[in-house]
């Protein structure tokens, strides 16, 4: 499972990070941004369906 942010429609609500610090960080124009690759660890897989959720943009986007 990977997380993926599409750049042209994140605002920077920061949302994200809000709720997955451990999978999203912000770039130099405060927009979210997926740390690494994005792969999600089991641990971390309903913090990444709750970013998604919350996304007021919906940005954010789940590969299985």
């Amino acid at each position: 499972m990977k997380v993926v942010i599409n750049a042209d429609a994140c605002t920077g609500q920061g949302r994200c990070f809000g709720i997955a610090p451990e999978l999203f960080d912000f770039d130099d124009l405060g927009n979210g941004v997926v740390k690494g690759d994005g792969t999600v660890t089991p641990e971390l897989e309903e913090k990444a369906r709750l970013a998604e959720a919350n996304c007021p943009e919906h940005a954010i986007s789940i590969e299985e």
